[in-house]
């Protein structure tokens, strides 16, 4: 006897990009990778060749596009998921569950004379926001809860001093020297939950959550970058738990952060052959070989209990 554990479906990488023309003369610009899937009483597709219940996924496709003109949170990732999953749950009897993840390029406004261009943008970097969102209706149709990921990924920073790696430990097969200063360059990926109170949610209910995702945003961005810029390094470790630390301590809403740091490691090559030249001690080193792989792999994931919002 078998049984279909897992049956969800959905459209991966429809890429939208929305213009928001402002009352001022201003005008927004967003352009997302987005991925949908649901769940419910969808089985009869898999076991029994019969599609009556399959929504398809062009039509997934078409309402991605129909959301990104005509919903009112359309420029904040993480509130047009919900809105996009509060749609599939309310509309179709038989979704009892969508899951909708945005990714968002980065796009910002060009100075022009100090000042940022009304409608003009450049592609500022590979870093990417992201959003991933549950819409859970298995409890009926009137208490539907939701929960929230907010995220940012391939943010690449890189310093070249007050950095060590010292002290550690030391066996049989260590090779490794300790250093007193070096080049700690990462790729930032982080995710963080943002818990919304059970309570039956309709997609008026999104903009009166009391929930500031760009407020977020923003701070865990800014943090991770002044912490790694300023935090004297004893190790990868110990400037991840600095950043998950004051995320949480600013951001009451956010109940737990997750960081992934991959090193990007920079080895300086020893030159003593060339006219004795000095590069392999830290106060020498200056000519550096980036490594691709291998690399280190930190994570590190930092919770708190927190208040949650209310609707």
């Amino acid at each position: 006897m078998v049984h279909l554990k897992l049956a969800k479906y959905g459209k991966d990488k429809v890429r939208v990009a929305r213009i928001v023309r402002n009352a001022d003369g201003t005008q927004d610009f967003r352009e997302y990778f987005v991925r949908v899937l649901i769940e419910g009483d969808i089985e009869r597709a898999w076991t029994h060749s019969d599609n009556t219940d399959c929504i398809t996924t062009d039509s997934i496709k078409n309402t991605t596009n129909i959301f990104a003109k005509t919903s009112p949170h359309v420029l904040v990732p993480e509130a047009f998921a919900l809105d996009l999953g509060v749609h599939y749950v309310t509309r179709y009897a038989h979704v009892h569950r969508c899951s909708v993840d945005v990714v968002q390029l980065k796009w910002s406004r060009i100075p022009v004379k100090a000042k940022a261009h009304p409608w003009s943008f450049v592609r500022n970097g590979d870093d990417k926001r992201t959003a991933s969102v549950v819409v859970d209706a298995t409890k009926g149709k009137n208490a539907i809860t939701a929960t929230c990921q907010g995220g940012l990924k391939d943010l690449l920073v890189l310093k070249t001093h007050e950095s060590s790696f010292e002290n550690f430990w030391v066996d049989e097969y260590t090779t490794l020297k300790p250093v007193s200063d070096r080049i700690f360059s990462t790729s930032v990926d982080c995710v963080w939950q943002i818990p919304i109170l059970p309570k039956h949610l309709t997609g008026a209910d999104i903009g009166k959550l009391g929930i500031d995702f760009d407020a977020i945003y923003q701070s865990v961005e800014g943090t991770t970058l002044d912490i790694f810029a300023t935090h004297n390094s004893a190790s990868v470790q110990a400037t991840l738990y600095n950043m998950c630390e004051k995320v949480l301590n600013d951001n009451s809403q956010v109940s737990d952060i997750k960081y992934e740091l991959p090193n990007k490691h920079y080895i300086a090559p020893d030159l003593s052959f060339f006219k004795g030249l000095k590069n392999t001690e830290p106060q020498d080193a200056e000519v550096f070989t980036p490594v691709d792989a291998p690399s280190g792999y930190i994570i590190g994931h930092v919770s708190r209990d927190a208040p949650k919002a209310k609707l």
